[in-house]
């Protein structure tokens, strides 16, 4: 285990937000973890995990101890009849990892291609993109409590995963004043990802359907895309339309993209003829964050160096680069002022995506 003090972590953050961790211990394994938790300076600060920094927005320096989730490794793990079961470490890049299951001739993320941020924290957030979500391909996980340092894994049913959600951002049931607790799967603040396993599909079929997907088949004639072809198409279409986090800070799109009734969206067809909606298999229709956004004129608008960029409505960005970077503060207040426009015109809340500290 090796403890860090003062630790910058705009280097440790897409959005380049300057702040500090008062400690800040780097996890290459469940090892790192057990020894915080039998040193008696550390066990019983509270603690934050930090994966790639892709989906967090500071809003000042980090008091509770850092754990810097590094563990690293990618293999197969097992053959089914119907899958592949591959494993990476929750430090591993994203993108990488999906590069590197399509290098060793193992279609089913393609889709996902370009995403930011680490293995580990895909399941947190149920990562999701152009038709496929990851609780479309996950097997399990191996995690770590960080209360009492005991190793488990847990299976899709028992990730509770959702729309950009999972057991693991919702806090433990606190116990009442009576001493009863409703039952509850939280394990936000409380677990560390070690490990996620993933099964990819034998019978491999392509997913499609997405007007910029559909472009692209016809703009080169390919009726019948490869994997690999579909991962090229969405790396491609990704980067002309987000910025890249190293040469803008972002944390990617900033509002969950949010679902209403049909009721409720003929209902804003009346209103705007050309919002942009997708029917859902539960009946619900899923509506274009973005979309709401720039209908709203927020496009390039900008509150001190947090601004929403010009291309893409659905992504806030640091204006003020690395060496007068936004503020937590100044990102937030933006977003904010983002979801009255939004609630005012159309009725809708939008839900940040980014965690805030």
């Amino acid at each position: 285990m090796f403890v860090e003090q003062n630790v910058p972590l705009q280097p440790l953050n897409s959005f380049g937000i300057a702040a500090r961790a008062a400690t800040l211990v780097r996890v290459r394994n469940e090892n790192d973890v057990k020894a915080v938790l039998a040193d008696a300076s550390l066990a019983g600060q509270p603690k934050f995990v930090l994966g790639g920094g892709s989906n967090i927005v500071l809003t000042g320096d980090v008091k509770s101890l850092v754990l810097k989730a590094e563990v690293l490794g990618r293999r197969v793990v097992r053959e089914t009849e119907r899958h592949v079961i591959v494993e990476a470490g929750a430090g591993e890049n994203w993108h990488d990892f999906v590069t590197w299951t399509l290098d060793h001739n193992l279609p089913g993320l393609e889709n996902l291609a370009l995403i930011p941020g680490t293995v580990g924290a895909s399941p947190v957030q149920n990562i999701g993109a152009y038709g496929v979500e990851l609780q479309d391909r996950f097997d399990s996980l191996d995690g770590i409590d960080l209360a009492t340092g005991e190793l488990f894994s847990l299976n899709a049913a028992q990730c509770g995963f959702g729309y950009r959600d999972s057991v693991f951002k919702h806090p433990p049931a606190i116990p009442s004043q009576s001493g009863y607790a409703p039952p509850s799967m939280g394990l936000g603040g409380r677990t560390l990802i070690l490990r996620v396993r993933f099964a990819l599909p034998k019978a491999w079929k392509p997913v499609l359907g997405y007007l910029d997907i559909e472009r692209r088949m016809q703009e080169e004639g390919v009726l019948n895309p490869s994997a690999r072809q579909i991962y090229d198409w969405i790396v491609a279409i990704r980067r002309a339309k987000l910025p890249d986090p190293a040469v803008i800070g972002n944390a990617g799109s900033f509002f969950k993209n949010p679902t209403v009734t049909p009721e409720q969206c003929q209902d804003i067809i009346g209103r705007d003829p050309k919002v942009v909606h997708y029917p859902m298999a539960d009946g619900s229709i899923k509506l274009a964050a973005g979309w709401l956004i720039d209908a709203c004129g927020w496009k390039g608008k900008q509150v001190g160096n947090a601004a929403v960029y010009e291309k893409q409505a659905l992504v806030l960005v640091n204006r003020g680069g690395l060496e007068n970077p936004a503020t937590g503060g100044e990102v937030m207040t933006l977003a904010k002022a983002i979801q009255t426009s939004v609630y005012e015109r159309f009725g809708i809340r939008l839900e940040p995506e980014p965690v805030v500290v």
